[in-house]
C-alpha cells in the first residue's frame, strides 16, 4: 500500500475530492494547512504573505492503484487550462501497517 498525500490549493481541493469519488476512491483525510513552496510565499503590494494558505489530502490505496488515484490528482489539482506555479505537490510513500482502531485488527 501507499499513502498519497497531496497538497492543493483551497480553491481545487472539491474538484479532486469529487473526482476521486467518481473514481472509486471516497476515503480521504482533509486537512488545513499552511506553508510555502520555492517561491517562499507572495507579496502583494507591500504586504508579503510568508506563508500561503492550502489543502492537504490523504489516501493510502493499494500500490496497484496509486496511477489511478495520481492521475486524478494531476488532472483536477491544477489550475485550467494547464496549471499555475503554485499549484501544489504530490508526495507518495509506502506504507507498512496499518490498523483498524476498532477491531484492532490489522490489515492486509
Amino acid at each position: 500500500m501507499v499513502m498519497i498525500r497531496a497538497i492543493l490549493r483551497p480553491e481545487r481541493v472539491q474538484d479532486v475530492i469529487e473526482g476521486l469519488l467518481d473514481a472509486g476512491y471516497p476515503a480521504l483525510t482533509r486537512i488545513n494547512v499552511a506553508g510555502r513552496g520555492q517561491q517562499r510565499g507572495i507579496k502583494v503590494g507591500e504586504v508579503m504573505y510568508d506563508e500561503l494558505p492550502k489543502e492537504m489530502l490523504l489516501v493510502v490505496v493499494p500500490e496497484s492503484e496509486k496511477e489511478i488515484v495520481l492521475r486524478v490528482m494531476l488532472k483536477l489539482g491544477k489550475t485550467p487550462p494547464s496549471g499555475v506555479y503554485g499549484d501544489g505537490k504530490i508526495f507518495i510513500t509506502p506504507v507498512e501497517e496499518t490498523y483498524t482502531i476498532s477491531s484492532g485488527f490489522k490489515e492486509e
